[in-house]
């Protein structure tokens, strides 16, 4: 099916229900369906024809998930943007992948200013909340919707069409645009309304994360399901917990990094979570104790799923139940696995000579099915290089054990090389995390004359912990061992982050290699 296709399930099946709830305003599924279809006219009218790129470049709001959904319905190239890049990063992005259309808040006009000039092929901009000078506002501009789009589905539902261009996370070079087909998007949301439908007769989201990255793509999967999508401007901890309880939210995504601040606040034991089914925890590994935390305080509802832009969200599942049986002690070594293969892909192991490796034996995670992006735009080298041997590379070091669960170790340019030793950031990252003064924790390779590469940690203390240096390092003694043990240990208020959540290992690297004529040793 075309991607709008899913969302007009969703309304057929309850137009009356809401669709959006976004602070006092509510939008049921005929509302929303209306908004986008007038989105997408008004696209046609002004002269959108074929696969011309849209961005929306705005933090989280309704007005959002309407232009998503439009586009999509217009048959134009979802290209999301995150506001918390550069203006230099985004105005390289949107030119690259020549991008038409730009839906944007007012709170960024004076980027936009600039991106109008840094990017040639930008023409109609449209401002979501006010008019803008020549920029008509998203109301204004609905007026224009005269024009019916043309038909442009066939009885195949379009598996090669693009619904989106969406950024890689630009933390080894400029993001690449990748490929999201009709195909791709269609298995994930299939794969998704499968592992996320759950016994709620009314599913609530909470959606807390920037809509511009894989809260979006959350949110759109839910619509399919008939669910209400409830929008919080930003993460903020607190108010994701009374969140949870004022709106009876049965569905909730967040980063690790975000669920770890929620275990941390001082009043997570004050509310009622008793409404939630599915708390998906997705973009890294997460520490095996906090998993253990989160069943105790937010019952057994918590699963994993693992993915990348390349290949989003589901190549691997561990659903609630799994989670569950795991902090209870039953396989509880299943808290370190991100899950087994979902049903639309085939994963293995493979070596740098394009072996398959056999159970237990640590190599990159590749991956074979409809989920998988036919590649990147316009980069027909960098798509060769990620289909070596046959095989989409997904970049991350891993293991399949007897049972079929897979457990990822790091990611593969992360690996630190101690001594001639292999040891991956992820199993230290994971030790530390289990001791309970600390809140975040990152692990990189410095240069070392002795080791070539030695292990260092930078830590973020929860508030009035008292934690030293040497009580890390002969905590991961004891449970790692000397090799993989850091040799220091820095302690900081906060860790650069990606703009989705994720360590950004590549920023807390540079300065320790700035005088290296490279980052190994």
């Amino acid at each position: 099916m075309r991607a709008i296709d899913y969302f007009d399930r969703g309304a057929d099946a309850a137009p009356a229900r809401t669709a959006i709830v976004d602070g006092n305003a509510c939008y049921s599924y005929a509302h929303t369906r209306a908004i986008t279809e007038q989105i997408a006219r008004a696209m046609w009218a002004s002269g959108l024809r074929g696969e011309q790129a849209a961005a929306i470049y705005s933090h989280n709001d309704a007005r959002v998930l309407f232009c998503m959904l439009g586009i999509m319905r217009a048959g134009a190239v979802w290209v999301p943007i995150n506001y918390r890049n550069s203006v230099d990063a985004n105005a390289e992005y949107m030119k690259y992948v020549e991008t038409v259309w730009l839906f944007y808040h007012s709170a960024f006009r004076g980027q936009v200013e600039e991106l109008k000039e840094r990017v040639p092929t930008l023409r109609n901009l449209v401002c979501l909340d006010s008019e803008d000078g020549r920029n008509p506002s998203l109301e204004t501009f609905l007026k224009l919707g005269s024009a019916e789009c043309g038909d442009w589905g066939d009885p195949h539902g379009n598996p090669d069409r693009l619904v989106g261009l969406v950024p890689t996370g630009g933390t080894t070079g400029p993001a690449k645009g990748v490929k999201v087909t009709s195909l791709v998007w269609g298995t994930m949301t299939e794969m998704a309304t499968h592992y996320w439908r759950s016994d709620a007769v009314d599913p609530v989201c909470l959606n807390v994360a920037p809509l511009s990255h894989a809260a979006g793509v959350v949110a759109f999967t839910m619509f399919a399901l008939g669910a209400t999508n409830v929008i919080l401007p930003k993460f903020d901890a607190l108010e994701v917990l009374r969140g949870i309880e004022r709106f009876r939210v049965t569905h909730l995504f967040l980063p690790p990094t975000a669920f770890y601040k929620l275990l941390a606040h001082p009043e997570v034991g004050s509310f009622d979570y008793s409404s939630l089914r599915v708390f998906l925890l997705a973009g890294s590994p997460v520490s095996p104790d906090k998993l253990r935390r989160g069943v105790e305080l937010f019952g057994p509802c918590l699963c994993q799923c693992y993915g990348q832009t390349e290949s989003p969200m589901l190549l691997t599942w561990l659903d609630a139940g799994t989670v569950a049986a795991a902090a209870a002690g039953e396989h509880p070594e299943r808290l370190r696995s991100c899950g087994k293969a979902t049903s639309a892909v085939r994963l293995a192991i493979m070596d740098d000579q394009g072996r398959i490796l056999p159970s237990g034996e640590v190599g990159e995670i590749v991956a074979r099915g409809t989920l998988v992006t036919p590649g990147y735009y316009k980069m027909p080298q960098a798509t060769e290089e990620i289909r070596a041997y046959g095989w989409h590379h997904t970049g991350d070091l891993g293991y399949r054990n007897e049972d079929g669960y897979f457990y990822i170790v790091d990611r593969k340019k992360d690996m630190i090389i101690t001594g001639g030793f292999n040891v991956y950031c992820a199993e230290i990252e994971a030790e530390i995390m289990a001791l309970a003064e600390v809140e975040q924790c990152a692990v990189i390779g410095v240069p070392d004359e002795t080791w070539g590469e030695a292990v260092k940690a930078i830590l973020v203390l929860k508030e009035g912990a008292g934690l030293t240096e040497q009580d890390v390092i002969h905590h991961c003694k004891r449970r790692l061992g000397g090799v993989k043990s850091p040799k220091s240990v820095e302690f900081r208020e906060e860790i650069p982050k990606t703009h989705a959540g994720k360590i950004d290992r590549r920023a807390i690297r540079r300065p320790y290699w700035a005088n290296a004529d490279r980052a190994v040793h």
